[in-house]
Formats: structure tokens, C-alpha cells, sequence
């Protein structure tokens, strides 16, 4: 695998300054998209799950209550909304924490599954961000991700390149597929768009470390 260089912690705009908007801005937009995820996959009882940036929290219903789901993020603001959630809702299975994405606070081959919902392009180092998953996920575990990626239209792809002075002092910035994921063992076993006008690609992948893994699609 690549080595990754260092990187300093970033908070985006979006999930520190707007914290207070973020659940009105975002929710119509991702929500449903990473329920629907959630739902389809076939977490076993008892499976420990890591959610990297879990933000305000838009996710946490959608857990299978006989999972033990943690989240992390950098911004407090963020997980003061997830608290607030969380504890509303009485989801007892779901713990919130404090972390950087960037230096897990955990043992390698701590959870079944870790899962990134719109996260990976606001942190400064993607790939960084993608081997603290591969790291912290069993062999054999689950990797989901959700995010926008560069598209392969020639045209959305300029597009992309015209916004990118933009959406870079908001807090994020467009990140290639490939280019991401090249040199980690993950063996790609969903890589799709719910439409084909959708601007967000869903990523499952196994984690095959200690084994090849096939060439990401």
C-alpha cells in the first residue's frame, strides 16, 4: 500500500460554523440515500460498527438496534447534535466520541464494519482518511462509503474542475475514484449510482488485507 504523509486535522466550515444549520440543510439531501444503504446491508447481530464523521447524526436511526455502533468527528458541535439525538431516541447501542479521522484512537481489526457518509472529501487527506479504515476494519470486514466523486463525463468533470475554487474554501474538494482507492486491499462488491443523474457513488468493499484483492471496477 502507499504510504500516506501527514496531515493536519481540518474542520470544515460546514460541519463546525453551520453545525446549527447543517440538519436542515442536509437532510432532504443524504438522509434518505444513507438510510436506504444502511437498510440494505446485512449487518449480523452483534456486529461492532465505526461510523468516521458522523456529524449531526443523520444516520443513527437507520443502525440495527442489535449492533454496537460508535461514532466519531472532529467537531464537538456536531456531536452535541448527535447527543441530543441519540439520547431522544433512546439509542443506547449508538456511543459518540471525539476523534480525529485521521489518527484513530483504536486497535487495529476493531470493527465489522466502518462506514463514511460525505465525508471523505472534506478532510485534507483522503487517502490517509481511507487507510485508518482499512485499518481499524477486520480482515473480511465491510467498508462503506458515500460521497461525490469526479465524474467520468467529460463534461461534469470540467464542471467539477470550475467549482472546485468554490467548494474548496466551503470545506471540501472533489476526489477522483480511482486515484482514492488504488493500492488498498479492497475487494469492490458494490460500486454504483441509485440514478444515473445521481451525483453520489455508493462504495461496499471487503477489506482484504493479508489477501490480493481485486482491481477496484
Amino acid at each position: 500500500m502507499p504510504a500516506v504523509d501527514s496531515a493536519q486535522a481540518h474542520e470544515s466550515k460546514i460541519y463546525s460554523e453551520l453545525s446549527h444549520l447543517y440538519d436542515r440543510l442536509f437532510t432532504n439531501v443524504f438522509a434518505h440515500r444513507i438510510h436506504r444503504v444502511l437498510h440494505a446491508t446485512p449487518f449480523p447481530e452483534g456486529a461492532a460498527i465505526l461510523e468516521m464523521g458522523i456529524g449531526t447524526g443523520l444516520s443513527v436511526e437507520a443502525y440495527p438496534h442489535d449492533c454496537s455502533v460508535t461514532g466519531v468527528d472532529l467537531a464537538a458541535e456536531m456531536l452535541d447534535k448527535a447527543r441530543e439525538k441519540i439520547k431522544g431516541q433512546g439509542l443506547h447501542h449508538i456511543k459518540v466520541q471525539q476523534m480525529d479521522a485521521l489518527a484513530l484512537e483504536f486497535a487495529d481489526d476493531s470493527f465489522d464494519y466502518t462506514t463514511a457518509f460525505h465525508v471523505i472529501s472534506v478532510v485534507p487527506d483522503a487517502r490517509r482518511f481511507l487507510a485508518e479504515m482499512v485499518r481499524v476494519t477486520k480482515p473480511g470486514g465491510r467498508i462503506i462509503l458515500i460521497n461525490h466523486f469526479r465524474s467520468e463525463n467529460r463534461v461534469l468533470s470540467a464542471l467539477d474542475t470550475l467549482m472546485e475554487p468554490l467548494t474548496r474554501r466551503i470545506g471540501w474538494h472533489t476526489l477522483d475514484f480511482r486515484e482514492t482507492v488504488a493500492g488498498f486491499p479492497l475487494e469492490i462488491e458494490q460500486h454504483y449510482k441509485e440514478s444515473p443523474t445521481s451525483l453520489f457513488t455508493i462504495l461496499v468493499a471487503r477489506n482484504a488485507k493479508g489477501a490480493a484483492a481485486a482491481p477496484a471496477d
